[in-house]
């Protein structure tokens, strides 16, 4: 998207350009969550193809023997968590490098953009383990300031690999970004939900119900389980970047807004933009 607009967006605006970044560079960004979020998926076949589990008739429960099985469903498991935390992170990484590429008029590839996460992965699980902890512990105070908090630091992300910024660094960094911002950030969140309910239940929900209604037919219950895994990788795949892009933009809207970005990239536009210091004007590097 060369020579993008940039000047302070309504929501609807910033909306806008979301779905018009994600279906013009559709490939793109598909991509960039498909590759790793395929590492699960072949995982949980995998899994499923050697697994001797069988399915109780009437309530579908997974059943293993617990002796034998016990330390391999707890390594399974671990190794399950981890290719989770290893997809999540390239796939919103790299898609928060590649709409920094688009929209400051540049241009990438599914490669470059997973390339530039090399070495960032620990920076980035520091920074979603301390944003979790932190909407985790307003949440256990009351479900709405959990919410508040979710929406305060929906930036965080982008702060800390666009800005090179420590896990600390990038929340205090979102929340100050988003004062009196948060109305917008729920509504991008809401969405979020919406559309990936839709697509639980266009993609994953019928394979599901399939699976459990087969219980009595273990080889019918395995390929509908398989086929219910296939339909949640496509639902992420579909869904995901939407909230990587709109939080991108939302985070560059609020440095248009508040920082003059704009005015910035206009004075260097081969320059990378710093988070200003406290007290003072936004700086070039």
């Amino acid at each position: 998207m060369a020579n993008i607009d940039l000047r302070p967006l309504s929501l609807g605006e910033l909306l806008d350009r979301t779905f018009t970044l994600y279906r013009q560079h559709f490939v793109l960004f598909a991509g960039i969550t498909a590759i790793p979020q395929l590492l699960i998926l072949l995982y949980n076949l995998l899994l499923g193809s050697l697994s001797g589990a069988t399915r109780e008739p009437i309530t579908g429960q997974v059943q293993v023997a617990p002796a034998s099985m016990s330390a391999g469903v707890a390594v399974a498991s671990l190794i399950a968590i981890l290719l989770y935390f290893v997809a999540y992170l390239f796939a919103q990484g790299g898609t928060f490098f590649a709409v920094s590429e688009l929209y400051l008029g540049r241009t990438t590839t599914i490669g470059a953009s997973l390339q530039r996460m090399r070495g960032k992965v620990l920076k980035l699980l520091g920074v979603t383990i301390l944003n979790g902890l932190v909407v985790g512990a307003a949440t256990i105070l009351l479900i709405i300031p959990g919410i508040y908090m979710a929406c305060r630091l929906i930036t965080c992300v982008p702060a800390a690999l666009l800005e090179d910024l420590g896990p600390g660094e990038s929340l205090s960094r979102s929340y100050d970004l988003t004062k009196n911002e948060a109305g917008r950030a729920f509504v991008i969140f809401l969405l979020y939900v919406l559309l990936l309910a839709v697509a639980v239940v266009v993609f994953e929900a019928p394979f599901t119900f399939l699976a459990n209604f087969s219980a009595n037919s273990p080889d019918m219950a395995h390929v509908w389980t398989a086929a219910s895994q296939v339909g949640r990788f496509l639902a992420r795949v579909l869904v995901l970047p939407y909230l990587t892009i709109a939080t991108a933009v939302f985070y560059y809207d609020l440095r248009v807004r508040k920082e003059a970005f704009d005015l910035q990239l206009m004075m260097n536009p081969g320059g990378q933009v710093q988070a200003p210091a406290p007290g003072a004007p936004p700086s070039l590097a």
